[in-house]
């Protein structure tokens, strides 16, 4: 992965307030229509859970697990962002746990860890945007209660890809929505380096989907449900 952490957290810095703008209280169709269905499916939030939201961006998921009566920790390593997720989600501040963490950092995730374990984690479409996603996972594991879940989507390793590589990990510059300010930081993964990531963390796979948007044969997105035994 030739682009850095750092590298990645300045473009997400800069386009903290774009983005924030063009999601808005409701997130966009791709978000609503593709991507959400599938996590909340696999998720199966309950007024019972404290959930990890992770990458959370402007907050529009964390708001929408807050309506369901669910506690949620939410964080993105772009303090701009959060600053931005706290402002639009101030109604759900009960719920609501906003802070700044870094998931490629293990030492950020464990300061995460509160009175009472995780019994979910969630990860909407940021998996691609983490350079070094290997101490996330781990850090998930340690902070999820047993039986505990972690849900992420990704963009779909095998269809969305901007190069020729499948199988060897790399990164790339690129957009995620029309006239976005600043291109950022994508990190390709096999599925079997995805895959891999949760079976050295020590979770089981027991759930998958395939979502698609504009080709209805052609999936963009895959939704994993990660669980510790």
């Amino acid at each position: 992965m030739k682009h850095s952490v750092q590298d990645s957290r300045e473009i997400w810095d800069k386009n903290a307030a774009f983005w924030d703008t063009a999601m808005g209280d409701h997130s966009n169709a791709f978000h609503r229509e593709v991507v959400r269905p599938p996590v909340t499916s696999l998720l199966t939030p309950t007024p019972d859970d404290y959930i990890l939201d992770i990458a959370c961006g402007n907050g529009n998921y964390s708001a929408y697990l807050a309506q369901m009566g669910v506690r949620v920790l939410a964080f993105d390593y772009s303090r701009n962002m959060v600053s931005l997720a706290q402002k639009r989600q101030a109604a759900y501040a009960d719920k609501i746990e906003f802070c700044t963490a870094d998931a490629t950092d293990r030492a950020s995730l464990q300061a995460l860890k509160r009175e009472r374990p995780f019994t979910k984690a969630v990860c909407n479409m940021a998996i691609m945007d983490i350079t070094h996603a290997a101490p996330l996972f781990a850090g998930v594991y340690d902070l999820l209660a047993a039986q505990g879940v972690f849900v992420f989507a990704t963009q779909h390793p095998c269809f969305v890809t901007r190069t020729e590589q499948y199988m060897t990990a790399h990164s790339y510059y690129g957009t995620a929505l029309p006239n976005q300010p600043h291109a950022q930081c994508y990190y390709h993964r096999s599925l079997q380096d995805l895959f891999g990531l949760c079976f050295q963390s020590g979770f089981v796979i027991d759930g998958f989907a395939e979502a698609c948007y504009q080709d209805p044969e052609t999936p963009e997105v895959i939704v994993v449900r990660a669980r510790k035994l």
